[in-house]
């Protein structure tokens, strides 16, 4: 655990977030469901900035789930053309600030040209080390845990354990999160993260994900460095 925030208290390596309200902002101003996707790009923009700001390690952002394949065709067709665009365009972005880009999901039932894009991102950013921002596409975190034994079944293994099975997730080397912001006023994990969310500390806030600005931001890490981390253990904790 790293310390000491913009504020001074100790400060999360790893939030991850669970984008929230694209839909509804765009519904308040009458626009199609697509430009509030579109709006909360610029917001994940100013969470990653802000995050250098900070020195967070890991930023994961909650991208599409398993379950958003039953929106309208419209709309996941609108999804599929913005992370063409975005994967292309802040790719070498993210590489100049020394960002490491990775993805984490059921990555191989997409498109195959935003497969390639996927690979090209991961290749470019690989050796860069100043954070990770890991964006979870076709992610459910069900399916993470299932598709974890089903590798460790098809290997033969015959007893797991804890650290066994983390072995078998899609990303096994990234921390888990020390803080989960979710956004729009929802106060569920909406399949995110399951195995990984175990300790984690959570803020959630009314603000809709395109609205969500570095003062959200501020607020949750500020929030996160008064929490008390004992992981199920008095004398475990964190001063």
């Amino acid at each position: 655990m790293s310390d000491g925030n913009s504020k001074g208290g100790k400060r999360p390596d790893h939030v991850a977030f669970i984008m929230d309200g694209n839909g509804r902002w765009a519904s308040q101003r009458g626009l199609p469901r697509v430009l509030g996707h579109r709006e909360g790009v610029k917001a994940v923009e100013r969470v990653v900035r802000f995050g250098l700001h900070e020195g967070v390690r890991y930023l994961s952002f909650y991208a599409f789930s398993t379950e958003n394949w039953r929106r309208p065709v419209e709309e996941i067709q609108g999804l599929m053309r913005i992370f063409r665009q975005q994967i292309a365009d802040k790719s070498e972005k993210l590489a100049e600030q020394g960002v490491r880009l990775r993805f984490s999901g059921r990555l191989g039932e997409f498109p195959e040209d935003i497969q390639n894009l996927i690979e090209k991102a991961e290749q470019m950013t690989a050796s860069l080390e100043r954070m990770q921002v890991i964006v979870c596409m076709n992610y459910g975190g069900r399916q993470e845990i299932l598709d974890a034994f089903g590798r460790a079944l098809r290997e033969g293994v015959s007893e797991l354990d804890e650290r066994s099975i983390r072995s078998y997730l899609y990303l096994p080397d990234v921390p888990d999160p020390d803080l989960m912001v979710r956004t729009s006023g929802e106060i569920r994990l909406s399949n995110f993260l399951l195995w990984q969310s175990s300790y984690a500390e959570f803020f959630f806030t009314d603000t809709l994900w395109p609205d969500f600005a570095e003062k959200n931001f501020e607020e949750a890490m500020e929030a996160y460095s008064k929490r008390t981390r004992r992981y199920g253990s008095v004398e475990n904790y964190e001063s």
